[in-house]
């Protein structure tokens, strides 16, 4: 402890300072030994943090968006090198430096906050410890101690034994089930944040490491809150628990309102988007104007989502312009009408089993008219009275012998010119 103490003791005393005029603030409302005072100073202490934070925030967007642009090029790599893979992970850190993107961006804002966690860790540490750090003198140290949340003072641990929840005025029993809902509550938050961030705002056409990575972190992060919880004072379970629930509030908003291409929360929000450029015939927002901007910019580029997007335009008889506008367009509605026509019309393409089934059919057919034909031929020429019943009876075997035989043709060699062959000279017999 001392060895960490020695190192975040540039950030120790500043931590502590924002705590005491928080403190002061609330304590002139609540009372200055209450836990809804010094929870209150903790929970100030996360949001200005994460104000702070917010253009690192920024930062992390901006890279995720990157990668969703390369997500093509990440496609084609693993096409072209789905057999190596060391030489596909090659080819994709070059692709990684050449575009500046960082796929460890997401891990930014938790690894910037690592300094004021383990700060406040050893702050309130040193409370339960009774002793005075920072700014906090004895009398804040005597009024930090006597401060309870839900029936738990502010620097126990789940870990904590009897005689030391007891020096401090409370149960056992009753702090353990306090940190232990709160660390059930801080782990779920964790969990349902990074679960709707692959779910609804990952492109999930594309396989790539960034989203192994994320898919790695959504079951991983939680387990090691969990974990590590018990060994939290719980006015740091009240921190990080603040913290989770800021991160699912923000990440929330960015999928409502800044969605990643490709993904179903881009669906949603171009679906809304639809709805209010039909039911006022156009974009009254800017923000929605640049995204409509950006994927007519795409051209042929547009994924599925953007695609279908401006096809449910022309239906509605309205077009999307290159500056983010729409306009309504009779021609486009017309001409939308009879491309959906032209492709209702068109045949159905039947399956290669289907389509054996209807040849053997046909032919069979054939094969059966055929044999039909030759069978009523047959029986035409018995039925018919003979022409030559009055020629002499030499003369017709004479004309019969001289008729070519039918097979003949068909038996012929190879190399032997087929048909009737002329007669051999006399000399050749």
């Amino acid at each position: 402890m001392d060895t960490i103490a020695s190192i975040f003791s540039f950030i120790t005393t500043p931590v502590s300072w924002v705590i005491v005029q928080f403190h002061a603030l609330y304590g002139a409302i609540f009372g200055a030994d209450t836990g809804l005072a010094w929870g209150l100073s903790i929970v100030s202490l996360v949001v200005l943090i994460r104000i702070c934070l917010v253009p690192l925030f920024v930062k992390q967007i901006k890279s995720t968006r990157n990668m969703q642009v390369l997500q093509p090029k990440m496609k084609a790599i693993q096409e072209r090198y789905k057999n190596d893979k060391q030489r596909q992970s090659e080819e994709m850190m070059k692709l990684y430096k050449e575009t500046g993107t960082n796929p460890l961006s997401s891990c930014l804002p938790i690894l910037a906050q690592s300094p004021f966690f383990f700060a406040l860790y050893h702050v309130l540490s040193a409370i339960a410890s009774g002793k005075t750090i920072g700014v906090i003198n004895q009398s804040l140290l005597d009024s930090a101690r006597q401060a309870h949340i839900f029936g738990a003072p502010l620097a126990v641990k789940f870990t904590d034994g009897a005689d030391k929840v007891a020096s401090l005025g409370a149960s056992q029993t009753n702090v353990r089930i306090v940190t232990a809902i709160m660390i059930i509550l801080m782990s779920a938050s964790q969990f349902y944040t990074q679960r709707q961030l692959m779910t609804k705002n990952v492109d999930l056409s594309v396989k790539t490491p960034y989203m192994n990575q994320q898919k790695m972190l959504m079951y991983i992060f939680p387990v090691i809150f969990m974990v590590m919880g018990i060994n939290f004072p719980v006015g740091v379970l009240v921190y990080w628990l603040t913290t989770n629930v800021w991160t699912m509030g923000q990440q929330m908003y960015v999928i409502n309102q800044n969605p990643t291409p490709g993904s179903k929360a881009q669906a949603a929000f171009l679906d809304r988007l639809l709805k209010s450029a039909v039911a006022h015939g156009e974009l009254r927002s800017r923000r929605k104007r640049n995204m409509v901007k950006a994927i007519v910019a795409k051209g042929p580029d547009r994924n599925d989502v953007e695609r279908k997007f401006i096809g449910s335009l022309a239906k509605a008889g309205m077009a999307a312009q290159s500056d983010g506008s729409v306009i309504k367009s009779d021609t486009i509605a017309v001409e939308a009408e009879a491309g959906a026509a032209a492709r209702r019309q068109q045949p159905k393409r039947q399956t290669k089993s289907k389509r054996q089934a209807a040849v053997t059919t046909q032919s069979g057919a054939a094969a059966k008219t055929v044999e039909t034909g030759a069978t009523k031929t047959a029986d035409d020429a018995a039925d018919k009275p003979s022409l030559k019943k009055d020629e002499p009876q030499a003369t017709r075997a004479k004309a019969s012998s001289n008729k070519p035989v039918a097979g003949a043709a068909r038996q012929a060699k190879s190399g032997q010119r087929k048909g009737q062959q002329r007669p051999k000279h006399p000399s050749k017999k």
